[in-house]
């Protein structure tokens, strides 16, 4: 039986949309950039849109009807990515820009509930979405980072495991097997900062990818499976779908 579309918009027509009411829009947001050498450049724009539709489905059995956007893949890149060829960074003004033009469409059809389903870490949406709550104080707007929703523990062996390392490939290898070479993949060898109080969370500063990682990846993904991957998006949809029934309910 084929699973029902008008719940993800990049496969819905409008007609379908006119059939139905939304509560709630979900906004997956990734970016373009490497993944190591065996996953693709849109990997955390795919696992943002995969893993939203599968919380809007299970939200959509518990009554909340959502809706999916096509996903954002402009993304913020730290220094030692930029120069790697196809990599795109997104100034932050130009990140504000696109949200702040879909929630003032959105708002002015009459939504007032989204969610940012991010699967970048190098995204930050806190100011944003502060500035939006300003200008949209009847406008509901939060942020879920999908990777951290549930601790790695229990479900990866690789720890740490921080960019295109077993966490990641694992959900790739559930959702999209056939987009994973995992003959090509590189161990993911992470190298200190230069600077230990970086490392140990004292301060922040990008890290120069070029410094930490040879592949571009930070995490060894030679462990990873769908099976793994199966049972942690299991347990990251029931988090994000009990979100969305929270949030329909909230005034």
């Amino acid at each position: 039986m084929s699973h029902p579309t008008f719940f993800r918009l990049p496969e819905t027509h409008y007609g379908e949309v006119l059939e139905h009411v939304y509560e709630i829009a979900i906004l997956p947001w990734g970016a373009v950039e490497p993944h190591n050498y065996h996953l693709p450049y849109l990997t955390d724009s795919i696992l943002a849109y995969e893993i939203a539709v599968d919380s809007a489905r299970k939200a959509m059995v518990q009554n909340v009807t959502c809706m999916v956007m096509p996903p954002v893949w402009l993304g913020s890149q730290n220094p030692g990515q930029w120069n790697k060829p196809f990599c795109i960074h997104t100034r932050s003004e130009t990140q504000q820009a696109i949200l702040t033009d879909i929630v003032t469409s959105l708002h002015g059809q009459g939504f007032r509930k989204m969610v940012i389903l991010n699967g970048h870490g190098g995204n930050s949406f806190k100011p944003f979405v502060r500035d939006l709550a300003m200008r949209f104080p009847d406008f509901t707007l939060m942020v879920v980072d999908w990777w951290n929703t549930v601790p790695k523990a229990g479900y990866f062996e690789e720890l740490p495991d921080d960019h295109a390392g077993e966490q990641e490939t694992s959900v790739m290898l559930h959702y999209h097997p056939e987009l994973v070479a995992m003959d090509k993949a590189g161990d993911g060898e992470v190298a200190p900062c230069r600077i230990a109080g970086v490392d140990n969370k004292t301060g922040w500063m990008p890290r120069n990818w070029d410094e930490v990682s040879g592949d571009t990846g930070i995490g060894n993904p030679k462990k990873s499976t769908a099976e793994k991957g199966t049972r942690y998006v299991e347990a990251v949809v029931e988090k994000i779908s009990s979100l969305l029934v929270d949030l329909k309910k909230e005034r």
